[in-house]
């Protein structure tokens, strides 16, 4: 019952939860390009792989889980996503279960111009999106939208080159600079796709914002949504929250979760305002609020452990107790106390295809 985590990064809490929700009946890897990457030092066994972008990625990450015997395997990374949609039925060919959307799924989060069209279809509120800065100034002209706004890629993760302009000068000069600055970023290859509309301009809005996780089964049927409301934000991610019970934001979960039909849990950015719930972002992977969830008595990953087995998951792991305020908090993780060349770092292993490293065993 092997789990996989890759692009682990600072994710301890999550390969921790797995560690825990396995209760020694398998071990949880974890998998980074970076071997400085804090949640390799937790995991059971960790591996440094080549990057996203390289075409040795696949086969690496295959090879793992096919030689270790890894039952799930779980991604942390929107860019990772797109790729390893593309190989799902590779994965399971070799017996691992990718806990993993469809592309066209994945796809539809990560193209935030199609996900905009694709809350619009499901009668859902999203803020008012322009492709264009000509469509968005004819829109302020109209008076169908009004100053202050939000310039952000069109594919966006982590909150990378997000500007917030006040006026028209501000609207040309953010726009401007980050179609520019695009090419030094790592969505640089997914924006070349389109370079004449890699940029959308959103009204910004002013509210409380919550986050969803909202659960579907290994099939995409959907389970149930968590909700907790955001108190501070460090970094593009949930800092401080409070969960809460609302049927109405659960009820946006389901609509969300049946018409998506993603795989597992899927991360969901909102702001209410008065009666209305505009939904800003999905991601179909473990989102940074989840912990929020996990705190307030929910389990996700013994419930996707059930069902990689076939069982039924207890009730109570996919149900939070509202009203828990958690904060997160830094530490440290040793990552390295042996001086070592560069050579004697990157050394590769026999056991395990050229591509990768294996940290620790």
């Amino acid at each position: 019952m092997n789990v996989m985590l890759t692009c682990a990064g600072r994710r301890n809490y999550l390969v921790q939860s797995f560690q825990e929700a396995l209760r020694g009946r398998g071990q949880v890897f974890a998998a980074d390009a970076c071997a400085d990457a804090p949640a390799l030092r937790q995991a059971d066994k960790s591996f440094l792989i080549p990057s996203v972008d390289q075409a040795a990625y696949i086969d690496t990450v295959l090879t793992i889980c096919q030689q270790h015997r890894v039952l799930l395997l779980i991604s942390l990374n929107d860019l990772e996503l797109q790729i390893l949609a593309k190989h799902i039925t590779r994965f399971r060919d070799v017996g691992t279960i990718p806990v993993i959307s469809s592309s066209e799924v994945v796809d539809t989060c990560f193209d935030k111009w199609e996900a905009f069209k694709f809350l619009k279809a499901s009668d859902l509120d999203t803020p008012n999106t322009y492709l264009s800065l000509s469509d968005a100034l004819e829109s302020l002209a109209r008076g169908e939208i009004t100053f202050p706004l939000v310039v952000k890629p069109r594919w966006g993760t982590a909150s990378i080159d997000i500007q917030y302009s006040e006026d028209d000068e501000e609207l040309d000069l953010d726009y401007t600079r980050a179609k520019k600055r695009l090419s030094r970023t790592i969505l640089r290859d997914i924006s070349a796709t389109d370079l004449d509309r890699c940029i959308l301009i959103q009204k910004q809005l002013c509210g409380p914002e919550y986050g969803l996780d909202i659960v579907n089964d290994l099939k995409g049927h959907y389970v149930c949504t968590f909700v907790k409301r955001k108190l501070a934000m460090r970094a593009g991610e949930t800092d401080r929250a409070i969960t809460v019970e609302s049927d109405w934001l659960e009820g946006i979960g389901g609509v969300i979760g049946r018409k998506l039909g993603h795989i597992g849990v899927l991360d969901c950015d909102a702001i209410v305002i008065h009666d209305k719930c505009y939904v800003l972002d999905m991601n179909p992977r473990f989102g940074g609020g989840y912990p929020f969830s996990h705190i307030a008595g929910a389990n996700l990953p013994a419930v996707l452990l059930a069902w990689a087995n076939r069982e039924e998951p207890h009730a109570d792991w996919l149900k939070v107790q509202p009203n828990i305020t958690a904060s997160k908090c830094d530490g440290l993780v040793m990552v390295d106390n042996k001086p070592r060349t560069r050579q004697q770092a990157m050394r590769r292993l026999d056991s395990v295809k050229d591509d990768s490293v294996v940290l620790n065993d």
